[in-house]
């Protein structure tokens, strides 16, 4: 593997684990109430299925379990960011304290389907 791409794996792998840990963080600060735990728990599940399920793709055996894999985090990294979207217009959040987090999910969104792309 040249090294631009490891790098850019490595980084990658980085950023998903900081979404993953920001995601956690932002499900702790949720206020009390059922919605909230609702909506939360899918978050979170949603959220920390990016960083896991993009340590598998990178362990892929083959294009066909990368393209499988890298979508699977596409569509995770796109469910996150619905959740983030439902807990700011239903007023569980601030959008301001969702704003960092889901301008993330979003460029994660477009690495991610690139990526996916071009291993076709």
């Amino acid at each position: 593997m040249a090294d631009d791409k490891k790098d850019f794996v490595s980084q990658l792998q980085g950023r998903t684990k900081q979404f993953v840990l920001r995601s956690i963080r932002v499900f702790k600060a949720l206020p009390p109430t059922e919605e909230a735990r609702v909506v939360g728990k899918q978050f979170l599940r949603s959220a920390s299925s990016i960083g896991a399920n993009y340590r598998a793709v990178c362990r892929a055996r083959s294009q066909n379990e990368f393209f499988a894999k890298m979508s699977i985090t596409v569509e995770e990294a796109d469910e996150s960011l619905f959740w983030m979207e439902i807990m700011s217009e239903a007023g569980i959040l601030p959008s301001e304290k969702l704003k960092a987090l889901m301008d993330e999910a979003e460029e994660l969104i477009k690495i991610l389907s690139k990526a996916r792309k071009n291993a076709k």
